[in-house]
């Protein structure tokens, strides 16, 4: 009896190797799923869009505590606390003869965790149930991997938009300042059609203009506006800063799967721009506001100590331009993340002491 295969290890070296495939099938997902080494044996190849992820081979019957919180994505939420001190420490230059307002503070912070977390298990249901993820290399998605059910992810996901959304209403009552429920209505919707809906925004290459808009400007300027009921210089400009960083974690994250969302028709911006303009991105992404910090540090010289954040950024960079493997370039997007949190922080600080 003839031994059987081993299994391949490394799923983009699996997908490079079989480019030809998609060619004589004419469709790519299906001839990649059919390449899949854990399909189960005789499972159908062409599921129809919307269908519920097949389980894959070995999977759990269900998700654990620990897959929720992975499904979170933790190493994301930098991204969501980083605005919120930078604009809160510009808010409080807009006020120096009065109080600042620590629940307003801690309100802003609330809706942007919340609109981090509901937009990646956001993220988890469409890809899963679109197939995007059969061939994932980063970790394993709940829809995807099979181990939730994706009305069981879409309810997690609707939950944190639901609760952004009272935290944004909490907020809107305490400052009176009502059109502040468009700018949190706009933002539900914009995280929900990044991967959402029929033509989601994010399979076109504009995933790093909508987290540069809403996780740096709109964040940052949101928390300097309800502690001061205006938006200076500093929350603007510090916006683009921190709004880049986040463009530098999603252009890691993207680069990471750049073999996989092509086969899968994601058209990220890597996808676009080719992996090598996309690490050249990644590095100014993650550089340029760090000028920025420069300029900052004329006027506020504490900022100046924000540049030890560069102790993450350059390695983080040095590894995107030179990674050969996921693995690294997962490393790369811990370390922007850390550079974001580094940043806002320290800047909010700079601005505020």
């Amino acid at each position: 009896m003839a031994r059987p295969k081993p299994q391949r290890l490394n799923p983009a070296a699996d997908l490079a190797g079989k480019s030809r495939t998609p060619e004589r099938s004419g469709n790519p997902a299906k001839a990649a799923r059919g390449a899949d080494p854990a399909a189960k044996p005789g499972a159908k190849s062409g599921a129809k869009p919307g269908a519920k992820p097949a389980a894959k081979s070995g999977a759990r019957d269900r998700a654990t505590a620990a897959d929720w919180v992975s499904g979170a994505r933790l190493r994301t939420l930098p991204l969501a606390i980083a605005p919120v001190a930078l604009g809160t420490g510009a808010g409080i230059v807009a006020i120096p003869d009065g109080p600042w307002h620590p629940a307003r503070a801690l309100l802003a912070l609330v809706v942007a965790l919340a609109l981090q977390i509901g937009v990646n298990y956001a993220n988890d249901y469409s890809d899963g149930v679109r197939g995007t993820d059969e061939h994932r290399v980063g970790p394993a998605r709940l829809t995807g991997s099979g181990v939730a059910k994706p009305k069981q992810v879409l309810a997690v996901a609707l939950s944190f938009f639901a609760l952004a959304g009272i935290a944004g209403l909490a907020l809107t009552i305490v400052t009176g300042q009502w059109w502040l429920l468009a700018v949190g209505a706009v933002a539900i919707v914009a995280a929900w059609f990044y991967t959402g809906g029929k033509h989601p925004y994010g399979y076109y290459g504009l995933g790093e203009l909508f987290v540069f808009v809403f996780f740096g400007l709109v964040a940052t300027a949101g928390s300097a506006f309800v502690q001061a009921l205006t938006v200076n210089f500093e929350a603007w400009l510090g916006g683009v800063g921190v709004g880049l960083i986040a463009c530098a974690v999603l252009m890691a994250n993207n680069l990471r799967d750049v073999v996989q969302d092509k086969v899968a028709g994601k058209r990220t911006l890597a996808v676009l721009v080719g992996p090598l303009a996309g690490r050249i991105l990644f590095a100014v992404f993650m550089l340029v506001p760090f000028v920025i910090v420069g300029f900052f540090a004329l006027f506020y010289p504490a900022a100046w100590l924000v540049m030890f954040a560069l102790l993450a950024a350059l390695p983080a960079c040095l590894i995107v331009l030179t990674a050969k493997t996921p693995r690294e370039l997962i490393i790369a997007l811990q370390l922007a993340s850390l550079t974001a949190l580094v940043y806002g922080i320290g800047l909010g600080l700079a601005f505020a002491l």
